[in-house]
């Protein structure tokens, strides 16, 4: 693969991610927020399912993107995957959150369709069902208060995760890692000599 192809998909990795964690954090902070502050209570769940609407194209792409990224590089650095030291553990341990983080995404989008299709309801926020919320929509808003958290969190981890398959991959702590044991070995051999 040439380096062109590897700094595409690299992109695509980084550029999926990064959208999927910024516009999830923004979603939960700022959204929900602005729309909890609607004066008319039920304004707020279909103020926030406009927003979250409008949002989950781009974050679909931007998680499509990720996806064919991290494939793709998985592809491109098999062997450095399989022999690297540490490299196998986090590349498991990243594929687990990736298939977590697309399960609560899903999850969360599947109840925000719900809280949409019945907006305009009651609402203290657009997460927290107030007395008069109508049964389904206040079960849904349960279940997405959590998720709201858990998309961010588990994409943040992600972005750690990629920032340390990013150092792994460095050759200069590799090439001088090497360099210090060759050179420790040639000390000590001309010790023994002496």
């Amino acid at each position: 693969m040439s380096r062109d192809q590897h700094t595409v998909l690299r992109a695509m990795h980084d550029l999926g991610l990064a959208t999927w964690f910024g516009g999830n954090l923004m979603g939960a902070v700022g959204l929900n927020k602005a729309a909890a502050a609607a004066h008319d209570s039920t304004e707020r769940t279909r103020l926030s399912s406009i927003g979250w609407s409008a949002w989950w194209p781009v974050q679909g792409a931007a998680m499509a993107a990720h996806l064919i990224g991290s494939v793709g590089m998985l592809r491109a650095d098999r062997g450095r995957v399989a022999t690297g030291p540490g490299a196998m553990a986090n590349t498991v341990v990243k594929t687990a959150l990736t298939v977590a983080a697309i399960g609560t995404s899903v999850a969360s989008g599947v109840l925000g369709a719900k809280i949409g299709a019945e907006a305009p309801v009651p609402s203290a926020t657009a997460t927290d069902p107030s007395p008069t919320t109508p049964p389904d929509v206040a079960t849904a808003q349960r279940g997405q208060k959590p998720l709201q958290w858990v998309n961010p969190a588990l994409t943040g981890v992600l972005i750690v995760l990629a920032a340390q398959q990013g150092e792994q991959q460095r050759t200069s702590s590799t090439v001088r890692g090497a360099v210090g044991a060759g050179l420790t070995s040639v000390k000590a051999a001309v010790f023994r000599a002496a």
